[in-house]
């Protein structure tokens, strides 16, 4: 390993040398998980610290100069420059095997920021249907008002996604596995179809995280993630991320520079300890996911389970070749419940969710506990009933994130509401 710099004879600053963990020894994931990034201080911490200040003090009024003006590199104001958020952003982009990671105040913030970053007036953003009902809402409402084109095909459809390419495509962004289907994009092939037309392929993997998915070692250009999600993994804290190469990433830098879009000290230090158990905690989700699916399929009241886990979905092998833990499809899935005489779709839907005991109806997910929620009325209630309809997103669909509670007690509440239908 590299020895730290000094002031002496470097013009980087003592808390900005190398990683502490070399990353050039080849450690597995679970080693960067637990210490990638941190620098200890002269207190000799082991545990990372929470840097709460806004501001730092400088030797002189030239060390000032030189930090305002790049000759030196260092904290300069956290709302760009913080230790703990640094160390968050080091861990993540080393755990996604990116260059780098620019941490931003939540999810939709990470989003914008790779809008603002990204596109312009008269460029091209070529989406999935298939995808967050507030990503849809900032792409139609405000970049479209801005003027960058917005259009939208099918996710695992690659003969639509080479058709929808236009001159003026600058950015293609899918979520793979989609909300709330889980749905899976083929991103090798995404990948070849932006590289031959010089576009940016954008992948949210938020469901999947790092420990099942590195879509950077699968041709995405920059990583999207709702650290909000599995990177906490407890519904804590909020924050969002993009990680790529150094390049890129100093253009997102640049936009939360100037635009405020920042993650707090607090949260990022929540999300670094979160780091710590993902990638075992997503092994406990989904083989309770994978387990509940069955269930779910099995039951004559559902009439559809939307999970890549069954060998029978459309896109099981290909997530097997995407996803490099094995029996690793997420823990996110929808599923479908059949209407009655006395009860339609949606009621039969809500009658399910109200039955349920111990399992939390909230509209957030990737939490320990197990989350249930109704798409057409919640996350994507804002969404046209045709825009829903090409989501995929009936009035019968229920998105279930499952925890990590003793699997026979989730599918027991599960099964309070369905046995009654």
């Amino acid at each position: 390993m590299s020895q730290p710099q000094t002031h002496e004879d470097s013009n980087l600053d003592l808390n900005w040398r190398s990683d502490a963990l070399d990353l050039g020894l080849d450690y597995g994931m679970q080693t960067i998980a637990v210490r990638a990034g941190q620098h200890r201080t002269d207190e000799g911490e082991h545990s990372e610290p929470i840097f709460t200040t806004s501001s730092y003090v400088y030797k002189s009024a030239a060390d000032a100069a030189a930090h305002f003006d790049g000759t030196k590199t260092g904290n300069v104001y956290s709302r760009h420059t913080n230790p703990s958020v640094r160390t968050f952003e080091r861990r993540l982009a080393a755990l996604e095997n990116g260059e780098r990671a620019v941490a931003t105040a939540s999810g939709m913030g990470a989003i914008l920021t790779m809008c603002l970053a990204y596109l312009k007036a008269g460029d091209h953003l070529l989406a999935a249907n298939q995808l967050f009902g507030s990503s849809i809402g900032l792409f139609d409402n405000y970049m479209a008002k801005f003027g960058v084109e917005v259009s939208y095909v099918d996710c695992f459809d690659n003969e639509a996604w080479a058709n929808a390419v236009q001159p003026n495509t600058k950015v293609i962004y899918c979520e793979s596995p989609s909300n709330p289907l889980a749905q899976i994009c083929d991103i090798g092939f995404l990948s070849q179809l932006s590289k031959a037309n010089d576009i940016l392929l954008v992948v949210d993997n938020c469901f999947a995280t790092p420990a099942l998915q590195r879509p950077l070692e699968l041709g995405a250009d920059v990583v999207i993630h709702s650290a909000t999600k599995y990177l906490d993994g407890q519904g804590r804290v909020l924050g969002g991320a993009l990680v790529g190469s150094d390049k890129l990433m100093q253009a997102a830098f640049t936009v939360v520079r100037s635009g405020g879009i920042s993650m707090s000290p607090f949260n990022a230090w929540v999300f670094t300890k979160g780091l710590e158990t993902l990638k075992i905690r997503m092994q406990a989700h989904c083989s309770n996911a994978n387990q509940v699916a069955q269930f779910l399929v099995n039951h004559p009241n559902v009439s559809t389970v939307h999970f890549s886990g069954l060998t029978d979905h459309p896109s099981h092998e290909l997530t097997k070749r995407q996803h490099h833990m094995k029996d690793g499809y997420g823990a996110i899935m929808g599923f479908e419940v059949k209407a009655t005489a006395e009860l339609d779709p949606k009621s039969a839907a809500w009658h399910v969710i109200d039955a349920t005991r111990m399992v939390s109806i909230t509209n957030n997910l990737g939490d320990a506990k197990t989350t249930i929620t109704h798409p057409a009325t919640t996350t994507h209630f804002r969404l046209s009933p045709e825009a829903r309809a090409e989501a995929g997103v009936k009035d019968s669909l229920i998105r279930l994130s499952v925890g990590l509670e003793d699997v026979e007690d989730i599918i027991k509440d599960l099964a309070h509401g369905l046995d009654s239908l």
